[in-house]
């Protein structure tokens, strides 16, 4: 099966693990030597009312992925988050 990165920001990820919506593809993150897709990046959860901005970003690696469908992304993700980076890593 064949995906522009283009359609895969159509797609809402859903973690198979507790059912938790977690959001639309914002970003994806490409290996640029050989072009492997090496994970989707999905925006965090909007603060107050959206007004005070955004949480840290999802980044989500390709081995998470369990099933990429027409409309959703299954993901198997637990959550563990790196002290360096502003962005939650999904293992």
């Amino acid at each position: 099966m064949r995906c522009r990165i283009a359609d895969l920001r159509c797609k809402e990820v859903i973690n198979i693990c507790d059912g938790c919506r977690l959001g639309f593809v914002d970003d994806v993150i490409v290996e640029v030597t050989d072009g492997r897709l090496i994970a989707i990046v999905v925006p965090g959860p909007c603060r107050i009312l959206g007004l005070f901005g955004r949480e840290d970003d999802y980044v989500i690696f390709w081995d998470k992925i369990i099933r990429i469908g027409d409309d959703i992304i299954l993901v198997d993700v637990k959550e563990h988050k790196r002290e360096k980076r502003s962005k939650k890593i999904w293992y």
